[in-house]
């Protein structure tokens, strides 16, 4: 599904490609502003969530700033508050999903080069105990490729201490 979207021909939208929040080549852009047909499960001015197209997980969500954001390598002390709104957003697209059990879920972000889509995102997956061995590699927390949400924000918590 996605490699016959993702050939589709982009249409030019002046709104869009010269607003500051969006980078039309961004595949994660294209989706938060409906350009690709996926099902968004959640969208405001600040956070969309919508499925993984490769779940590593019987629920596999992605939650996305609307505005283009950077990997998370890019982010400093001041994003917190959106890393952390982020992390509410999959907490809520879950429970929307019948999932209760918080305790077997992960959330996390894969770290540069190990990015896909260079467009910030927080990889939410449930139950992590139904995840194949595979996705227990790939998603591995606070791995060189993987780090646990909780963990980035005590990273980025902490630049501010240090400079």
């Amino acid at each position: 599904m996605a490699a016959v979207e993702a050939t589709q021909p982009a249409l030019a939208d002046v709104s869009k490609t010269s607003s500051e929040g969006y980078e039309k080549k961004c595949i994660f852009c294209k989706i938060v502003h409906n350009e690709m047909g996926t099902e968004l499960l959640h969208c405001d001015e600040d956070i969309s969530c919508f499925r993984d197209i490769k779940p590593g997980a019987p629920h596999h969500y992605l939650v996305v700033p609307t505005k283009h954001v950077g990997n998370c390598k890019s982010l400093s002390k001041e994003h917190v508050p959106l890393v952390k709104r982020m992390v509410e957003m999959g907490k809520e697209i879950l429970q929307k999903n019948n999932v209760t059990d918080l305790s077997d879920v992960r959330f996390g972000f894969h770290r540069p080069p190990f990015c896909s889509v260079t467009h910030l995102h927080l990889h939410v997956l449930a139950p992590a105990s139904q995840m194949s061995l595979m996705s227990r590699v790939f998603y591995r927390l606070n791995s060189y490729w993987f780090i646990a949400a909780d963990q980035l924000i005590e990273l980025l918590n902490s630049k501010g201490e240090t400079n």
